[in-house]
């Protein structure tokens, strides 16, 4: 159940489900995004971490992890999202229980890392598209071969049910769940706090297939940051090229193994994030965020905007009201 933007009042409730041996990185990511996360100054999450038994619980590092709440904090969440676990088999009934409960209610349902072997086990993958991290994916089709696993996503968004790979992918999953219920301009300001990038599509692989770094330990970033200042201008793989000091063809190896996508499809998603932010936050009209933005045309951004997010300009600005006036010109 996505939800759309909520008064403070009616601030959106995450249950973090500590399911031992807990992996505490991952007991941490919904945390720290969701609590950076603001509507007009104030908290747009409030979360709360859970377990059978409130207090120390078992992890799979040497950090002692103590858990505040017990299991009733699942019962009235909006957002149900199990952490990564050793427990790929044989998680409590308790806790599978009170997941079923709260699926059957409609509450949104999600997990990171190898959280999704028990969402599995608690029956809530079946029949859908689901991920884990890279190394388990085998072994959560093999056990559960009624999910549709997708072992490269980087996270997957099915309907009531998001899951996520292990360690960074877990703050993609939480980022898109931010974008989806408050928009890209709250994302991406949980994005700068927490100095990570705010757009990784989940079809994103996992692996890398080459390292991130050249031989010679150079890398692209300069070149990244240079275009994002020239998002409204007609980049090309050439001037790309020419700007990093290399031939098209490395240009394209080279940004497939850092970004792992292709300099085309990086400019596209970075120029589709700016003009989202564009509409949330300012009054400009469509043409003129086009045209600052590289579409050049509002039909082109039209067209792209409802391929990636299935909203138009329109829409989505419906969507995502303005939330504050900001200078526009």
């Amino acid at each position: 159940m996505h939800s759309s933007v909520r008064p403070p009042a009616d601030v959106h409730r995450v249950a973090v489900v500590a399911v031992p041996p807990v992996t505490t990185f991952d007991l941490a990511i919904p945390d720290i995004v969701f609590g950076s996360a603001e509507l007009d100054g104030h908290p747009a999450y409030r979360v709360r971490i859970c377990t059978v038994e409130p207090g120390p619980v078992a992890s799979t590092s040497s950090l002692q992890v103590v858990v505040p709440h017990g299991l009733d904090a699942i019962a009235d969440a909006d957002t149900v999202l199990v952490t990564g676990s050793a427990s790929r088999a044989d998680a409590d009934e308790r806790i599978l229980a009170a997941l079923r409960a709260a699926a059957a209610r409609g509450a949104r349902m999600a997990s990171i890392c190898t959280g999704a072997f028990v969402l599995a086990q608690a029956g809530l993958l079946d029949g859908h598209s689901a991920t884990t991290y890279w190394v388990q994916a085998g072994a959560l089709e093999h056990r559960f071969p009624q999910v549709r696993v997708l072992p490269q996503a980087l996270f997957v968004d099915d309907g009531p049910v998001l899951t996520s790979a292990g360690l960074t992918a877990g703050i993609d999953l939480c980022l898109h769940m931010v974008r989806t219920d408050h928009g890209a301009a709250v994302a991406n300001a949980v994005a700068r706090l927490a100095a990570v990038s705010a757009v990784r599509d989940g079809g994103q692989g996992q692996v890398l297939p080459t390292p991130v770094a050249a031989p010679d330990g150079s890398s692209l970033a300069a070149t990244r940051a240079w275009a994002l200042a020239r998002l409204a201008e007609p980049l090309t793989l050439a001037g790309l090229a020419a700007h990093a000091g290399v031939s098209v063809r490395t240009l394209n190896r080279r940004f497939q193994a850092e970004a792992g996508t292709t300099p085309l499809q990086w400019l596209l998603t970075q120029r589709l994030e700016q003009a989202r932010e564009l509409l949330e936050s300012t009054t400009l009209p469509v043409d003129r965020i086009a045209a600052r933005t590289g579409f050049v045309t509002p039909d082109s951004l039209r067209r792209h905007l409802l391929q990636r997010v299935g909203m138009t300009p329109r829409a989505y600005r419906t969507h995502f009201p303005r939330p504050r006036t900001r200078a526009e010109s």
